[in-house]
């Protein structure tokens, strides 16, 4: 079987900061800064000249400080300076680069984690730093895991040390593909048998009641430390609901496609730069996470063995599954065809999803033979309390 890798990342909470990682935030922080100002000045966005051009004269001026730092300053450089051209063509960016968070980013020889003893020993110019962390019980399931490179943080909620993982799944050759249609409040999924399953998620209402909660605060509260707690509270409470909500989702649908082997998905990584709408559409679809979501599904289905394609996402609601016609709009969210064919539109853009997740896999696909139906091809509707059942 095909193997693929598997990339998560844990966070792991430090119980205390040890004497010293002050000082190691503040230090790493004044090296990345010399390096964006060197970066945006020569125009710089290799990783390779910049560390060619920068580090003798940094190893003198750090003696003492693990070589393998300037690397990783040399990388976040690059990354961030990259981001922010980027930005800026878009017009989104302003002056030059700044970097203000502390965070430090670690490679494999700045570490070493002890999942037993529960704490971390780190490399720093005084030695090695054992970094003690809480617990937690998802924390067992790296085990045998392989260590990557990883960030320490620090914010208001504490010092952290994010660790990222990789694992060798074995993904198997799938039989058919289950197409899966993202939408704001629902996800469409066509199976290889004919049949529809639509999930209601209640995504937007829940995006919409956190929003209009941060923009009354926003409203009321015009400064202060009160109102930057408020809106920390009540962003954290909406980030745990969707990332609770996007797992049960994936365990679902990943859970339909084990049969079958395979999930084909949208590629929305440019949705964003292409919605040109109204200001309050542009707004909510900005503030949807289709793209955690989808992040979600792929490492589940991989976990599992089931293979993951992106598909093109152009037209995959517009046009016939039948006949490859356009479709015209035929009553609320029901299009037809000229062929005869009547469908909701979801149902529509998860078909296509599906076809064309088996053509990228190489199969060929005859036209679909399915009897018509009178009023269309409508799914099987769950609610998300469905998923509560069954996972909560």
């Amino acid at each position: 079987m095909p193997s693929e890798t598997v990339k998560l990342t844990a966070k792991f909470k430090l119980k205390t900061e040890p004497e010293g990682l002050e000082d190691l935030f503040s230090l790493y922080s004044d090296i990345v800064n010399f390096l964006l100002d060197y970066a945006f000045e020569n125009n710089i966005t290799s990783f390779y000249r910049l560390k060619k051009e920068t580090y003798k004269g940094l190893r003198r001026e750090y003696p003492d400080l693990p070589s393998h730092y300037l690397y990783t300053a040399c990388q976040m450089v690059t990354s961030i300076h990259k981001s922010y051209r980027k930005r800026k063509r878009r017009g989104k960016a302003n002056g030059k680069p700044v970097f203000k968070k502390q965070v430090i980013m670690l490679d494999d020889h700045l570490f070493k984690l002890d999942l037993d003893g529960g704490f971390v020993k780190l490399s720093t110019p005084g030695g090695r730093l054992e970094l003690e962390f809480y617990p937690a019980k998802y924390h067992e399931k790296f085990r045998g895991w392989k260590i990557g490179q990883a960030w320490l943080v620090k914010n208001s909620k504490g010092s952290f040390i994010n660790i990222v993982f990789s694992e060798e799944v074995e993904v198997r050759e799938p039989k058919a593909f289950v197409g899966v249609d993202l939408n704001e409040n629902n996800v469409t999924l066509s199976l290889p048998e004919g049949d529809f399953i639509q999930i209601i998620t209640h995504e937007r209402e829940i995006r919409t009641g956190y929003f209009l909660k941060r923009r009354r605060i926003q409203k009321k509260l015009k400064t202060g430390k009160k109102r930057k707690e408020l809106l920390e509270k009540y962003g954290e409470r909406e980030r745990n609901r969707l990332n609770d909500l996007y797992h049960k989702l994936a365990n679902k649908i990943v859970e339909l496609a084990e049969r079958y082997g395979g999930i084909a998905l949208e590629d929305l990584t440019e949705i964003r730069d292409s919605i040109r709408y109204s200001a309050q559409l542009n707004g909510r679809l900005h503030r949807w996470s289709f793209r955690k979501l989808q992040s979600i599904i792929e490492y589940k289905a991989k976990l599992k063995g089931v293979s993951v394609v992106f598909v093109d996402p152009a037209y995959s609601s517009s046009l016939c599954p039948i006949c490859g016609g356009k479709l015209s709009p035929n009553g609320h969210r029901v299009l037809k065809c000229e062929c005869g064919f009547e469908a909701d539109r979801d149902v529509v853009g998860s078909w296509n999803i599906r076809l064309r997740g088996l053509k990228m896999w190489g199969v060929s696909v005859p036209p679909e033979s399915q009897p018509m139906k009178t009023g269309g091809w409508k799914p099987t509707r769950y609610e998300i309390n469905t998923l509560h059942t069954l996972y909560g």
